[in-house]
């Protein structure tokens, strides 16, 4: 019999129960927690509180009584936790007027609202807010959205206190059990199929579980979900983790689902003597939809399942002949979901071993068990999975992890799914996987995007529960920012025209020093040869200035950058057809010329190259909704996606690089080196233009 507590409403009574579910009442330490007993005294209260402005005086005598009062009762409270809250307030009260004097008329003013807007709440935990695929310019970097208790999680250990965790006998030893193991550590996993090449959705995935992990001084398991034998290439496994430490992060171990086959396989034939799973021989077809009809077999003898389910194991049984089936009924309606299939598919890891393979329904939650997972983030649609994650670890007594769901990432002008990529390398709209048009990452590796772009992408977007879908431009924005700092400055000419200086100012040519960062002279200079004969982009000149042509003209000089000398047409060779092929001029010193209107960039002795320009993959926002695009998403195909330039010139220093390499192109955009370059012949890959275009805004 509980005794009557006058705390027993109380916060701290509540809080108290809730993290001792299912133990027996101590009505000491019951009391001890709550407060009962404690007497603050008035003189303790004056003391706190005279404390409390003590620290806050200077701000008090700035903002008198706009100073935000509550403030001051927070601090008092947390430092005498059972005292009366009145008290405390009329503490405050009095010594605020004490150090004030009464109000005056100012004070009575209504205080200015602050410039500066505040940040936003927990949910949303991004300052840059997702509005029709536009993001906010302040962001808060994804550590700071995931540190701590910004995301509201419960603490490893508590898993008890999140709303809609089953509380059962077991569930507070198996805590116990579960800390001695992990020592309260935050432990997160990114659970990808080894089925496809992952992609700008999976960036989010990666940063969000990794980061987690990292924001929160604990680790990350990076488990392949290797459930599907036919679906799986070892091309896959590697990729996998290449791109997951090509955006920074290193597992803290890499483990597949196949590596709990044995105990999967043990814990199913102790779901079956529970009474919690049994051998059904419907049909794919017949269980399909939302009201399949109950299974003939659900009520089978504990012993029948048994021996069908070894049989199964056997080979007994071919395929699509038996399955094993869980006793639950799902959030979204679906019964009992099928937890082991027959498949004669070896394994790319266990070989022929197995003939039965688990579900994702039965091996997620397990292997999450196994691991000691504290938070198991998954995207929205595995809301519909929760009930039946709780259910099975409970069912099997075992450790039961917590499940968070986040909001999906995706991106217009682009599709991701395997079979859409397969289709459209096999109809030849792309190369590859990769091929730089497409959003895998390692599509936009090979195009130059930096990590640290994605990345940055990913916590603009922020940690939110709605599902995002982002217009492409925004993750440019993020890589033109990271490379301005990563991309050293060089030059080159994509479109050349020949230009021979007749009074070249040396009997033979000369070298310029071109910093690598004009802006930031300390980061070094590479030297560009300067030669009697120079290439300029064909644009950079016109027989005829219209208004507001500031470049080369007839009686119109203009400056090369970093050569100082600016120079100024002499004469114009046509070919036959009219078309200028070369320019003959004059320079003169910088210092000795007036003032031109534009300098325009150049090459000497440079090296041919090859550089491939590229837009959107697809004409419209949605290429898969029927209504956008009737014709299917291969109907929707922007023919000008790739323009290859074969006969583009870039000065020599770059000749050492390597793919994946990353320069400035000066006054074009931002290039990387693709890696179908060779001796003799480089290719540049432009990944984002110096400016966004207004027309993708």
């Amino acid at each position: 019999r509980v005794p009557l507590l006058t705390a027993s409403l109380s916060p701290a009574a509540l809080e108290y129960v809730r993290s001792h579910p299912l133990e027996p009442l101590d009505v000491a330490d019951f009391e001890r927690a709550c407060g009962v007993g404690v007497c603050v005294t008035p003189e303790q209260i004056e003391e706190a509180v005279e404390a409390v402005i003590g620290e806050h005086r200077a701000e008090l005598l700035a903002e008198r009584y706009h100073f935000n009062m509550g403030l001051l009762m927070g601090e008092a409270r947390s430092r005498l936790r059972w005292a009366d809250g009145k008290t405390i307030k009329n503490e405050v009260d009095l010594q605020v007027l004490h150090l004030l004097g009464p109000k005056t008329e100012a004070d009575l003013e209504k205080k200015p609202k602050a410039a500066r807007a505040r940040l936003a709440p927990v949910e949303k935990q991004k300052v840059a807010v997702v509005e029709n695929g536009e993001v906010g310019t302040e962001t808060q970097s994804l550590l700071e959205q995931l540190r701590g208790e910004a995301l509201k999680f419960h603490k490893p250990g508590e898993n008890y206190k999140t709303e809609g965790y089953v509380v059962t006998p077991n569930t507070m030893a198996l805590l116990k059990q579960h800390l001695a193991v992990t020592g309260g550590q935050v432990r997160t996993r990114f659970p990808p199929e080894p089925n496809g090449i992952l992609h700008i959705g999976h960036a989010k995935a990666i940063n969000f579980n990794f980061g987690y992990a990292k924001a929160n001084g604990g680790v990350c398991f990076l488990r392949y979900d290797d459930t599907n034998p036919e679906k799986e290439e070892e091309k896959y496994f590697t990729a996998i983790r290449e791109m997951v430490e090509w955006l920074g992060y290193q597992p803290y171990a890499v483990t597949h689902a196949s590596d709990y086959f044995d105990q999967l396989y043990t814990w199913a034939l102790e779901l079956i003597r529970r009474g919690q799973a049994y051998v059904c021989h419907q049909k794919v077809e017949e269980i399909k939809g939302h009201n399949p009809p109950p299974s003939p077999w659900r009520d089978r003898p504990v012993e029948e399942s048994l021996l069908l389910f070894e049989d199964m194991r056997k080979g007994k049984f071919g395929e699509g002949e038996a399955t094993l089936r869980m006793k639950l009924v799902m959030e979204d309606g679906k019964m009992d979901p099928v937890a082991y299939r027959v498949k004669f598919t070896p394994h790319h890891r266990t070989g022929d071993k197995w003939c039965i393979y688990p579900t994702y329904d039965y091996t997620h939650c397990l292997c999450d068990s196994i691991e000691h997972i504290t938070h198991s983030l998954c995207t929205k649609e595995f809301q519909a999975r929760r009930s039946s994650y709780f259910w099975l670890c409970n069912a099997l007594d075992v450790y039961c992890p917590v499940q968070w769901e986040y909001g999906r990432l995706n991106l217009l002008y682009t599709v991701v799914s395997k079979r859409k990529i397969i289709r459209l390398v096999e109809t030849g709209a792309v190369r590859d996987w990769d091929d730089p048009r497409l959003f895998t990452l390692t599509a936009l590796r090979r195009r130059g995007f930096p990590p640290e772009a994605i990345n940055n992408f990913c916590a603009r977007v922020g940690v939110t529960v709605a599902q995002a879908t982002m217009e492409p431009h925004l993750l440019e924005a993020c890589a033109r920012e990271v490379l301005n700092e990563q991309a050293p400055r060089v030059m080159a000419v994509l479109e050349p025209l020949k230009v021979t200086i007749t009074n070249f100012p040396a009997p033979k040519g000369l070298e310029v020093l071109v910093p690598n960062f004009p802006a930031d002279e300390s980061r070094g200079f590479h030297k560009v040869p300067f030669q009697p004969t120079i290439y300029i982009e064909e644009t950079d000149f016109r027989e005829e200035v219209d208004k507001g042509y500031k470049r080369l003209a007839p009686g119109q000089p203009v400056g090369l950058r970093h050569a100082g000398y600016v120079i100024a047409i002499q004469n114009v060779i046509k070919e036959a057809s009219g078309r200028v092929i070369e320019l003959e001029v004059t320079c003169t010193k910088s210092d000795a010329a007036e003032k031109p209107k534009a300098f325009i960039h150049w090459v000497s002795e440079p090296l041919a190259c090859e550089v491939r320009l590229y837009e959107r993959l697809f004409l419209h926002k949605n290429p898969e909704d029927p209504s956008e695009v009737p014709g299917g998403f291969l109907s929707d195909l922007n023919p000008d996606s790739l323009r290859v330039v074969h006969n583009a010139l870039v000065d020599s220093s770059v000749l050492s690089a390597r793919p994946f390499d990353k320069f400035q192109f000066e006054r074009l955009g931002y290039f990387s080196v693709d890696p179908d370059s060779e001796e003799g012949k480089m290719v540049f890959n432009r990944t984002v233009t110096l400016k966004e275009d207004p027309g993708k805004a």
